[in-house]
């Protein structure tokens, strides 16, 4: 059965984009990452426009995140405090990414950039947790938190202190981490997760059972926030698209709370990385493949 959507003006199988969206739930519940990273590239596979996919992934997020949230603050898995600061710097970097989206999809280059954006970053990280589940499976010891390793972030002014995590850490830290991941969610169309959940393992030093929660606390509203955004100044968002993508998170992300809970935590970390790393490689792939249809422009004689 096929659907039409009227922003990204293509016909679409709706079995398909719920099962797009039943995958991205699915690692927003093991993972607290809001799978934007994952569902932004699949749907630019699927022959979406780059700048719809973006926008649309940021609203899909939302309903996982609420389900994945709302499990682990059952648990009280959550640091609201923390969570507020992150929002904070979250908002500020949402507002400005969003205005940098629309400069460039002004200008022509918007497609690229998130191309780009997504091979770079979704490259690193991949190493990095792949280097992570070697260590884990040589049974190294675990990499140390960098702020354990950069004395001057401990120097930083506004030193607060965050009960939940059990932390002192200067305020400028999650400000900061926070404006990146707003910037970066709104370029990307992912939910945050993937970069705050390492950034509060390796760079703040937050316990791994607060991660998660705490992630998807701050997911919520940062996309929704650049949800509306987007709706307002670029008009990249496709209802549609997004109701399908909806319908298939919510319950994905209760079944990747479950199945978490179940899977040995360096096998979750080896899947991931596995799956980040080749998304990577084919979105690589395809920055460089010639195109189906060649086209050339030239002056004619009259």
């Amino acid at each position: 059965m096929h659907v039409y959507l009227p922003i990204a003006e293509m016909s679409v199988n709706v079995f398909a984009i719920l099962g797009l969206g039943g995958a991205a739930g699915l690692l927003a519940g093991m993972f607290g990452v809001g799978g934007g990273f994952l569902l932004t590239p699949l749907l630019i596979f699927i022959g979406v426009s780059p700048s719809v996919a973006v926008a649309t992934s940021a609203n899909q997020i939302i309903a996982s995140s609420v389900s994945g949230f709302v499990s682990h603050w059952r648990r009280k898995n959550v640091d609201f405090k923390m969570g507020i600061y992150l929002l904070t710097g979250g908002f500020a970097g949402s507002t400005l990414g969003v205005a940098l989206f629309r400069w460039l999809k002004d200008i022509g280059h918007v497609d690229l950039i998130i191309s780009l954006c997504y091979v770079t970053f979704l490259g690193l990280i991949g190493m990095l947790m792949a280097q992570d589940s070697y260590r884990a499976y040589r049974k190294l010891p675990p990499r140390e938190p960098v702020s354990s390793r950069m004395s001057f972030l401990n120097s930083l002014p506004y030193p607060v202190h965050f009960p939940a995590s059990k932390l002192t850490i200067s305020a400028v830290i999650p400000l900061t981490i926070g404006l990146f991941v707003g910037v970066m969610v709104s370029l990307m169309g992912i939910g945050g997760g993937f970069f705050l959940v390492p950034a509060m393992i390796y760079l703040l030093g937050m316990p791994t059972t607060m991660v998660i929660g705490t992630s998807l606390f701050q997911i919520i509203f940062i996309t929704a926030h650049v949800t509306l955004l987007q709706a307002i100044t670029t008009q990249t968002v496709d209802i549609m698209l997004a109701l399908l993508l909806l319908s298939g998170s919510v319950f994905g992300a209760q079944a990747g709370i479950r199945l978490g809970s179940k899977i040995h935590g360096n096998v979750l970390r080896a899947m991931l990385a596995a799956l980040v790393l080749g998304i990577a490689i084919k979105l690589a792939l395809g920055l460089f493949a010639t195109p189906d249809n060649v086209y050339s422009v030239s002056l004619l004689d009259d």
